[in-house]
This record gives structure tokens, sequence and C-alpha cells, in this order.
């Protein structure tokens, strides 16, 4: 499976490949009042609103202020377009034997990722794209959106 790769809070994530379209330096991202926390805001796509998620919320870590590295991670599926701010992109890797979350993670947190994989430089978390655009936060905005 190849993987985009990227920290958060000195931690290793990554997308599959196939769920990323495409990813940006920092954009301006406008703040939306009342959203959930993980809704950092919303920015524009080439004219497309999309909105832009701080995973910290969803995965019970803290996130720190967007610096010089951050970037966007756009993720694409039936469900819709959404930014991920991450910390900084980090080099694409290959990985085969990919092991369930461990049973020591929150479920609400085991639930979006799809395993981990250790590699040269550490436990690398893999998280499903899927389960993060269908998070009850995003259902929510999506229903509102549609009314």
């Amino acid at each position: 499976m190849r993987l985009v790769c990227f920290e958060l809070q000195h931690q290793q994530f990554a997308f599959p490949i196939d769920s990323v379209r495409e990813t940006l330096s920092m954009q301006p991202i406008t703040r939306v009042f009342l959203t959930p926390p993980c809704v950092a805001g919303v920015f524009s796509l080439r004219g497309e609103i999309v909105p832009a998620l701080d995973l910290g919320p969803l995965l019970a870590i803290s996130r720190r202020q967007i610096g010089d590295d951050s970037k966007i991670v756009v993720l694409k599926n039936a469900l819709g377009t959404v930014g991920v701010i991450v910390d900084r992109l980090l080099d694409q890797q290959r990985v085969e034997d990919i092991q369930p979350p461990p049973p020591s993670l929150a479920p609400e947190v085991a639930m979006l990722l799809k395993g981990v994989a250790t590699v040269e430089t550490g436990l690398l978390r893999i998280l499903d794209a899927s389960a993060i655009l269908d998070v009850e936060a995003l259902r929510a905005l999506r229903k509102e959106a549609a009314g």
C-alpha cells in the first residue's frame, strides 16, 4: 500500500494514496461560527468551498498553531472533499505489513484507523479517509448545507 505520510504533534500518520486528491501549501482558512472543534474552518480550492479539518480533536491529540511547514492534505470520495491540516508532510511510504489498531486505543479513535505499520522512523498510523469523511461532525455539516 502506498501512503501519503505526514506529522501531527510529533506523531506519524498517513492516508492511502488513492484517497488523496492533492496536497497544498497552507491556504487562508475562514473560521465558521458554531462548527464542531474538528472543523478549523473553510478554504477556497479553485472556487470550491472546502471544509478544513483539525484532526486533533478526532484523534485525541492536541494541535499546535499552524506553522511555516503546515500543509493541507485534500481528501475526496463519494461523501465529498475535505482538507486536513497537517504539521508537515513526510516522504511517501510503501508498506505491506499493516497491523490492526492497538486495543488500548479509544474506540472512537480506533474506528478512524485502517491500522498501524512499523517503518524506519517509528510507528505509522494509517488513517481511514472514508471514516474521517463520515464522522458525525461532518455528517451534521452536510445535512445543514443540504437543508
